[in-house]
């Protein structure tokens, strides 16, 4: 939890240096600028999801080759990946802009971000993999040391650039790149230690053996149509938003980085689910199991009263931190109440999506967003027209429950598949 909290703390800092510029375009080209990363580098999520299924598997079963081989192949696909992000950058950038359809003062922010973000591709996509792999062997303490360097670099690079040499939404976007390949080169440094030997022709043998990298594409095109689907539901919440003009495009952006709190503090225990989950899945053990998920869902009911709790205290302050533009803050307070809900409903998604992850059980997960993007769509196309913004907001909120709902549909067939309760088919030693 630790760990992810430093990641949305990273979007505040963000959003609060351009939030004390005079215009609230720089928040708006931020929000738009962010989210396009979002979209486009998570559509790459597999390499960290997938990789934390595989490596706590591995860890489970004492398999120790398959623990190298489950770094080593993800590593060579986040290099080939950012590669090719960078050599379809002018057409991707026409196209996010395009679809977002901000206004043209916002859209030239976000345009400027993009090109100095894009070049952190390789680097951005190297991090999901090495993180994966640090949660999948259970050094999370080492995940989270790597988190604090890339996200602490980012946030004082963000004063300097922004407050000290006055670069603006350029800055932000220099400050972000420069963390992304700094804490890159610290986790291959820290990784290759770990792993203790060279590479031998056995790893290379092992790394292209079919049926592990069949394995592999399987679950990793499952991930990336369930994440494109989380990031489409994004994507159109900030489209629609934007639709409401600059104040409440800003207003809510501010909301979204709440819930990115929300997001990142709870998939902390998922994190944990994905791990420990998975480690019992690999070993056959069904009791050891159903207890993880059990421990793990009490501490989540428990961390998400507190933010809860947290956002119906302070929320209003919380949002004076973002901007001293009036009408922003206005805008946010208007809205305030939806975030202080979502930790209460977003959880339950969360979890299950920790579950289903460290079973690699990805099928059910691709179907299960294919079936909440549609209502989410259903919903805000219903309900915006009627309620404004508070619709748009509560559509997201149905579309979180909805992610939970249809997760829940596939768990008794995928606890059925963990082994026989009180088992465990790992290797003495």
């Amino acid at each position: 939890m630790l760990a992810n909290l430093t990641t949305p703390l990273l979007g505040i800092v963000d959003t609060a240096v351009v939030g004390h510029l005079p215009d609230p375009r720089f928040i708006g080209g931020v929000a738009v600028g962010s989210l396009i990363f979002s979209f486009l580098f998570w559509s790459f999520g597999f390499l960290r999801m997938g990789t934390t299924g595989f490596t706590a598997q591995a860890y489970g079963a004492g398999d120790r080759d398959e623990l190298r081989a489950a770094l080593l192949r993800p590593l060579a696909l986040a290099l080939v990946f950012g590669l090719v992000i960078i050599a379809t950058q002018v057409p991707v950038r026409g196209l996010a802009l395009w679809a977002i359809d901000a206004s043209a003062a916002v859209s030239g922010e976000a345009a400027t971000y993009f090109d100095i973000r894009i070049w952190s591709a390789p680097a951005a996509l190297v991090n999901f993999t090495l993180f994966g792999w640090l949660l999948g062997v259970q050094r999370a303490r080492t995940a989270l040391v790597l988190q604090i360097v890339l996200n602490g670099i980012n946030i004082v690079l963000d004063l300097v650039f922004v407050l000290g040499f006055g670069w603006g939404v350029a800055g932000v976007a220099w400050a972000t790149l420069a963390a992304e390949v700094g804490a890159a080169a610290l986790g291959l440094a820290v990784v290759w230690r770990h792993l203790g030997r060279r590479l031998e022709r056995g790893d290379l043998e092992r790394l292209l053996e079919r049926s592990r990298m069949l394995a592999l594409f399987r679950v990793n095109i499952d991930i990336f149509l369930r994440t494109l689907c989380l990031l489409l539901a994004s994507g159109a919440f900030t489209a629609q938003s934007a639709g409401f003009g600059d104040v409440t495009l800003a207003g809510n952006a501010i909301l979204l980085k709440l819930q990115t709190v929300v997001a990142y503090g709870l998939d902390g225990l998922a994190h944990a689910l994905e791990v420990l989950a998975g480690s019992a899945y690999g070993a056959r053990n069904r009791r050891t199991f159903r207890q993880v998920i059990v421990v793990c869902s009490l501490w989540a009911l428990g961390a998400a009263l507190l933010l809860s709790l947290v956002f119906a205290a302070a929320g209003t302050p919380i949002v004076a931190v973002f901007t001293d533009i009036a009408s922003v803050r206005e805008s946010a307070e208007t809205y305030l109440w939806w975030i202080v809900l979502s930790p209460l409903v977003s959880v339950w998604s969360f979890l299950l999506d920790g579950i289903f992850i460290g079973a690699t059980r990805t099928a059910a997960m691709r179907n299960a967003a294919f079936l909440s993007l549609g209502c989410f769509l259903a919903l805000s196309w219903a309900l915006v027209p009627w309620l404004g913004n508070h619709g748009l907001w509560l559509s997201f909120t149905l579309y979180m429950a909805a992610r939970a709902i249809t997760l829940a549909l596939w768990y008794p067939a995928l606890e059925r598949s963990a082994g026989s309760p009180g088992e465990s088919s790992r290797p003495n030693g």
